[in-house]
């Protein structure tokens, strides 16, 4: 079992790093330059390598199960945050910006959601949530304030 979680999980935040960044690279006009879309891309991983180095250095039995669990919220993010360059082509009423704003906002509401089902499911304490709210905060804060 614990091969498939570790395969799983790879596999998860992988395909998570490339719709993501598909998401990034179209939203170019957003940013003031290459270096901002990259630092924009590597705050975004940040938050769960941090994840990811805490479980490795801190659980023990559980800790390829839960990386699997926060890779799958992870993807699951960006699958929200690709559907915006689905959207982006229909009729909508709202326009570019106010669009990519919905959908980074729906993505961290989705995965708040499942971080907490994560933590839950695998038997971890609470903090583990907090902690990870927490890396949120400051992910965004630094896209808001050092990306935009």
């Amino acid at each position: 079992m614990k091969n498939n979680n570790i395969i799983r999980a790879i596999g998860y935040f992988l395909l998570s790093a490339v719709l993501t960044g598909i998401f990034i690279a179209n939203k170019f006009w957003l940013y003031s330059s290459v270096n901002a879309m990259m630092l924009s891309g590597a705050i975004a991983g940040c938050k769960w390598l941090m994840q990811i180095i805490a479980a490795l250095i801190f659980l023990k039995q559980k800790k390829w199960e839960f990386i699997r669990r926060i890779g799958f919220v992870c993807f699951i993010g960006s699958c929200v945050l690709f559907i915006y360059n689905i959207l982006f082509y229909l009729p909508l009423p709202m326009g570019g910006f106010s669009l990519f704003v919905v959908s980074i906002g729906l993505s961290v509401l989705v995965m708040i959601a499942m971080y907490y089902n994560a933590v839950r499911k695998t038997g971890l304490s609470l903090k583990w949530y907090l902690l990870w709210l927490a890396c949120l905060a400051v992910a965004v804060f630094l896209q808001i304030k050092v990306v935009f």
